[in-house]
């Protein structure tokens, strides 16, 4: 039991850094509640079991390739710019029209899943901590064991989602809209800010 809960613990450690997922996941929740801002969530844990599937079948090496990662650092730089920048906009244009305006939950699950698919960071990620947790687990456990701590790290990622989803959604209620506007530009830059990061470092690896 205490091995189960320590894995749930290192899924909520790895989810707890602020990054671009957990920027978007504050936006969202700001601007247009719960649901959306946990599908931000949902969509990047579904990108984190492919790769933690990727790990466990062996197919990392492929990831790994340079040009394969370059792409991925270029295309992650696509979609947190566009992300970054549509969040500007939006502010810009107040908090009326983005009340008003129709937006899809699964365009924000697609969102979530794209940001994290994209980023490299979450290759380096998933290799460095989950594969040396199999690494460590597999001369020891069966596979059965092997699937129920993995689980134990999805689970520990999903909390942290819920949690991000609805400290994001309840606090805005108890924000003015001007506060919220605000924190939509910070948001809608950090992903810029993250974008230009990724930018540079495909602009490295393809020079």
């Amino acid at each position: 039991m205490n091995i189960i809960l320590n894995h749930i613990l290192l899924g909520i450690s790895l989810a707890a850094p602020i990054g671009p997922i957990n920027a978007a996941q504050i936006e969202r929740g700001f601007n247009k509640g719960f649901w959306h801002s946990w599908l931000i969530g949902l969509g990047s844990i579904t990108a984190d079991v492919v790769y933690m599937l990727a790990v466990f079948l062996g197919l990392v090496q492929f990831i790994e390739i340079p040009v394969v990662k370059a792409f991925l650092w270029l295309f992650g730089f696509f979609v947190l710019t566009y992300t970054g920048i549509e969040s500007l906009i939006q502010a810009s244009k107040g908090l009326e029209f983005q009340r008003q305006r129709p937006s899809s939950l699964a365009r924000s699950y697609f969102v979530g899943f794209m940001m994290s698919l994209t980023n490299p960071l979450t290759i380096m990620f998933w290799v460095g901590i989950y594969g040396s947790v199999l690494a460590k687990t597999a001369s020891t456990y069966q596979h059965t064991e092997l699937l129920l701590y993995s689980g134990s790290i999805l689970l520990g990622l999903l909390i942290w989602d819920i949690c991000m989803a609805g400290a994001s959604s309840f606090a805005r209620g108890f924000i003015n809209d001007k506060t919220i506007q605000a924190i939509s530009w910070v948001s809608g830059l950090s992903l810029i800010g993250f974008g230009g990061y990724f930018g540079y470092e495909a602009f490295i690896l393809f020079t």
